[in-house]
Formats: structure tokens, sequence, C-alpha cells
């Protein structure tokens, strides 16, 4: 009994569970602009959540499989936000074991796409095809095309609140799509900030990224003006009523941000453990501006109408 409840732990620390909080405030996102429109199904939000979450998870799990299969991970320093689980490295799990973990997630998630599209039309397909495929392939293909910044922040940002907005509502909006940006592009943060301390292992192995390509002093520029445009969305998306009022909430990370961004102009070329706190400073920013944003929806609903 103990060796399955040391195993069941060794797969769920496998999904790297503290990284699915993103899941988790982009379902809040999709879901609260669908509330804001005046739809909401608890049963799909549910069932959403959770196919959002097992793809998510498929991603990270297989990350790691075909990351230590090319060898990067044997290479890589592992910190709280970058370089992997490490438990193929270290050998605690099997490559084999890991692979059916995340083929499994993947497949229930896509069972979870295929009610969906039963329910709610054809129109989700797109969602569902690229979202699916750039996270089966991500490491094998994508992060070796310079697409990886790129697809994270299309899938795990603007895909996913507008699939998780759609099957409340059952329609694109512009104010939806408006509302997915500021999300997108604080996910391609996410990744562009936690490449820094992998860029040795990743470019050894065969991976070709925007840090490897601009090099860590111009992509330390570019996440400068990438969290700039994340506010400016904001402020766009409320000045020209794509986005209610209440999502100027979401200005409330500004001071945060900027002192992530000055950390990143300043110790760019730092070594893993210096840059630990820049790291930990976007990841507040990432998680907490969605959440802020998703809260804005709510309330500019009661009180904003």
């Amino acid at each position: 009994m103990n060796a399955l409840a040391k195993a069941i732990k060794l797969l769920f620390l496998e999904t790297r569970p503290h990284f699915l909080l993103l899941s988790v405030v982009l379902s809040c996102v999709g879901t609260s602009m669908a509330w804001y429109d005046g739809h909401f199904n608890i049963l799909f939000f549910i069932l959403a959540f959770v196919g959002l979450l097992l793809i998510h998870t498929s991603c990270n799990v297989l990350n790691d499989y075909f990351d230590y299969m090319i060898g990067i991970d044997r290479e890589t320093l592992r910190t709280p936000f970058s370089g992997g689980s490490g438990f193929l490295a270290a050998g605690a799990l099997t490559p084999r074991c890991v692979n059916i973990l995340g083929v499994v997630c993947f497949g229930i998630a896509s069972g979870i796409g295929l009610f969906f599209l039963t329910m709610r039309g054809w129109t989700l397909l797109p969602i569902l095809v690229v979202g699916g495929a750039s996270a089966y392939f991500y490491s094998t293909h994508i992060a070796r095309w310079l697409l990886g910044e790129f697809f994270a922040g299309l899938n795990l940002g603007v895909l996913a609140v507008l699939g998780t907005y759609f099957v409340q509502s059952g329609y694109y909006s512009w104010g939806a799509f408006v509302g997915s940006l500021p999300p997108g592009i604080l996910t391609y943060n996410l990744l562009l900030i936690n490449e820094f301390p992998d860029v040795v292992p990743d470019k050894k192995g065969g991976r070709r990224n925007i840090v490897i390509s601009l090099g860590k002093r111009r992509a330390s520029v570019l996440y400068l003006i990438t969290s700039g445009l994340v506010y400016l969305c904001i402020i766009i998306g409320v000045i020209f009523q794509f986005m209610p009022l209440g999502t100027l909430l979401g200005l409330l990370t500004i001071p945060i941000a900027f002192k992530a961004v000055r950390g990143a102009l300043s110790k760019y070329d730092a070594s893993g453990v210096d840059f630990l706190p820049v790291m930990g400073l976007n990841v507040v920013v990432v998680l907490t501006t969605q959440a802020l944003i998703a809260l804005g929806y709510v309330l500019s609903r009661h009180l904003f109408q």
C-alpha cells in the first residue's frame, strides 16, 4: 500500500500541479466573461475546467517525456519555475510510465472536447484541433520551430479563454477575443522568462526559442514591451467597451510587473538561482492579473450594469 501511495504521489507531482494554477485562472476568466454576458452552466463549467486541466497536464507530462528522451532534462538546472519535474532524470519514474500518463490525460481531454462538439457545434473544432495538436507536438516540433512562446500564449491564453467562453455561450464575440489577449500575452511572458535559465541545455537539445534567438539582453527588452502590452490591451479594451470597467482591476499588478521587468533587465545574464526572484514575480503577475480580470467581469455585471 505504501508503494502504491508513493507511486500515486510521484505521478501527481509529475503533472507539476503548481503550474496547473494557470488553467484554473484561465477557466475563471473565460467563464466570468460568459457570466457577464448572461451565460452560465455549472456542468459545462466543470467539464471545461477538467478538460483544460487535463490538456495542460498532458502538455506538462509529455514535455517532460520528450525532453528526457532528447536529453535536455539531463542537463537542465531545475528551479521551482523551470527545468521539468526531474523524476525521469532521477530514475524515480520510467519513461514509459510518464508517456502513458500524458497520453491518458490527452485522451480524456479529447473525449470532453468531443462532448462539447456534440453539445455546442463544430465551430469549437478549430480550437480543439489547434490546442490538442500543439500540446502533443510542442517538444518534438513547435519548440524547435521558434514558435514555442507563440503557441503557449495562443493555447494557454487566447484559445483557453475563448473555448471556456464558447462552451458557456455557444458563440464567439469580439469582446471575448479582446478580453483573451491579456491572458495570452501573460502566458507568452511566463514561458519567455522561464526560458532564461535553460538556454544552454535547450540549445544543445535542438530547441529554438526567443531567448536563444535574440540573446538574453534583447529578450529582456522584449519582456518589457510585452508586459506593457498586457496593460495596454486592458485599457484599450475598456475605452472601446470591449471589456467592462471592472477589468481595470487587472492594472493593480503594474507595480509587481515593474519589479519583474526591472529585475529581468538587470539580471538577464544571472545564474538560475539569482534569476529566481524575477521568475517568481512574473508568476505572481501572470496569475494575479488574470484573477483580477475575472473578478472584474463578475463585479461589472452586478455593479456597472
